[in-house]
């Protein structure tokens, strides 16, 4: 399979197929994948999905959970319900994608945009989807937390909301960040104390207290792409089933 750059597979019209532009260049195996399994087909899916933006890890023939994320954002992309079986629904799509829907028209040609009713975040490049990740918002459910920090126990209680809006990315850290709710990898701040940043845990429901969460793979990538002073637009709301 010959890959081409992310932007190369799409038009630039909003909600466009991307099959005029990129289709696929052979034929999809079009065998049922389940997680756990290896071999040329998961391969394969891995390659289009790099091709396409996603970031599924290392194309070694493995359907892990790296490679999970990134099915995930790519079916709620086109249009079909999260899953980890690989079916003729979604490799249909892999031979005839749809670019995301553009939340920002009017946008910076290099920006972020994050669609919290499909949960998923797309970092533009010279207007192009160079980046799409799935991610996990925040819960919308308030909490009342207990935890040590700046050397005594506090109480800290929130909505657990990410607002929706236009915002810039602020100040960042590499690694590791300790906030008073938890761990955060490579955060990239962009309103107040909001930030999108790694997680060990990106579920497909929102489960923040108010940040983006991203797989750890995409938030050790990100940084390079997603200067600071960059726009990011937040819009939609989850609609849990």
């Amino acid at each position: 399979m010959t890959q081409a750059p992310p932007a190369a597979a799409w038009t630039a019209q909003e909600g466009t197929s991307a099959a005029g532009a990129q289709a696929a260049p052979d034929a999809a195996p079009r065998k049922t994948l389940r997680l756990g399994a290896k071999g040329e087909a998961v391969t394969w899916m891995q390659e289009r999905l790099i091709e396409l933006g996603y970031r599924p890890g290392k194309a070694d023939g493995r359907y892990g959970g790296t490679t999970l994320a990134a099915v995930w954002a790519f079916q709620k992309v086109n249009g079909i319900k999260p899953t980890s079986t690989i079916a003729a629904r979604t490799w249909d799509a892999l031979e005839a994608p749809k670019a995301p829907k553009v939340l920002a028209p009017n946008g910076k040609p290099t920006r972020a945009e994050i669609n919290l009713t499909k949960q998923i975040m797309v970092m533009y490049v010279d207007g192009r989807p160079e980046l799409i990740s799935h991610v996990s918002s925040g819960s919308a459910v308030p909490y009342c937390e207990t935890a040590m920090w700046q050397g005594k126990e506090q109480r800290f209680c929130g909505s657990a909301t990410t607002p929706t809006g236009n915002y810039r990315t602020t100040w960042r850290t590499s690694g590791w960040h300790r906030s008073y709710l938890g761990e955060l990898y490579n955060p990239i701040f962009f309103n107040g104390g909001i930030a999108l940043h790694g997680a060990l845990s990106v579920p497909l429901y929102p489960a923040s207290h108010g940040c983006v969460r991203l797989p750890m793979n995409v938030a050790e990538v990100l940084p390079g792409m997603l200067g600071k002073g960059v726009p990011v637009h937040v819009r939609g709301a989850f609609k849990r089933t």
